[in-house]
């Protein structure tokens, strides 16, 4: 016992810089709090107590706000980061030197039955506010962007972004462009396109009356994110 809290606390002072003493990492961190109550609680757990389980994983909800169902197996040097939010769902699987930082849920999506939650590779990153979702495996070595949505497998070694989350790189190679400053706005893609289809309704309409179309004059394609025209 007295093994695994020291790993745990040397775990917290590597990987935290602001981390000061051991003093301050077992009496103010909530992160390392909420681990060593899913300890007990999962002890109970497995004995079958489940009353008692649930007992010690609802009050570490009430004095970290970090969601651990006891059921949940996870390894060792196991870090959470802040930790205000995290959910940790009953068949998830976490294995060792894996770090979540504020906000993250591991959880399901409702559709499936027995294995519900996701499984957590060794040494894997998941950044703040990232959602995995569903009975899938997030291979070893990965890193999950904050404020992804990972709906599907992520290889190892892998980069995931976006939501729904997809790879951009893998095995230190970039495997995907994606440019998150430079993107289309969809808004005026669609009003350009409303456009662009109103401008030919015009044109049949005057051509079946037999006038010729005055249609407004203007500069640049009006189906563009910068410039678009709204009839």
């Amino acid at each position: 016992m007295f093994d695994r809290l020291r790993e745990d606390l040397q775990c917290i002072k590597d990987r935290d810089p602001a981390a000061r003493s051991s003093l301050e990492i077992i009496f103010l961190y909530p992160g390392f709090k909420a681990v060593r109550m899913y300890r007990r609680a999962h002890w109970f757990y497995v004995r079958r107590m489940f009353f008692l389980a649930r007992l010690i994983s609802q009050r570490c909800v009430r004095k970290t706000n970090i969601e651990i169902h006891p059921g949940a197996q996870i390894g060792r040097r196991f870090f959470i980061d802040h930790g205000t939010g995290v959910v940790i769902g009953e068949t998830a699987v976490i294995g060792d030197d894996v770090i979540l930082y504020q906000g993250v849920t591991l959880g399901g999506t409702g559709k499936d039955h027995g294995k519900r939650h996701p499984t957590i590779g060794n040494n894997v990153l998941i950044g703040a506010g990232a959602k995995v979702l569903g009975p899938f495996t997030i291979g070893e070595n990965s890193n999950i962007a904050a404020g992804s949505v990972v709906l599907k497998e992520i290889p190892p070694n892998s980069t995931a972004v976006g939501s729904p989350a997809r790879v951009v790189k893998q095995d230190g190679v970039r495997v995907d462009r994606l440019d998150q400053i430079h993107v289309s706005d969809p808004v005026a893609q669609a009003i350009g396109g409303l456009y662009q289809r109103v401008e030919e309704l015009e044109k049949e309409l005057a051509e079946t009356k037999g006038e010729v179309a005055e249609l407004p004059k203007h500069t640049g394609e009006p189906w563009s994110d910068s410039n678009f025209w709204i009839i």
